[in-house]
């Protein structure tokens, strides 16, 4: 029992290492800003567009910095737990055994 639950754990830590090298996309305003994250939620890039940073003032900037972060946390989340999903359905089938199913 105790070797199967080991066994979940590592595999659990071996998705989120993974998704750590899963990168998701965002951007707003045609490309202006574009956000890439990892699956894991950490934001790995910011850019902004030149033409679009000279023109813009400081709350558009702001507000869709906001818009584009929020856009690409959500894909990230969305992605996130689809892995953790499909690998809670492997575990608990492993795991059957362990209550006589």
């Amino acid at each position: 029992m105790f070797e199967k639950l080991m066994a979940a754990q590592q595999k659990a830590d071996e998705i989120k290492k993974r998704l750590d090298t899963v990168s998701v996309f965002a951007e707003v305003e045609s490309g202006a800003i574009k956000i890439t994250s990892t699956a894991n939620k950490t934001i790995t890039a910011i850019d902004i567009n030149e033409d679009f940073f000279k023109q813009a003032d400081r709350e558009e900037l702001e507000e869709l910095l906001l818009t584009a972060i929020n856009k690409v946390l959500q894909q990230a989340e969305v992605v996130n737990t689809n892995e953790m999903q499909a690998a809670t359905q492997d575990m608990l089938g492993g795991l059957g055994g362990m209550f006589g199913q």
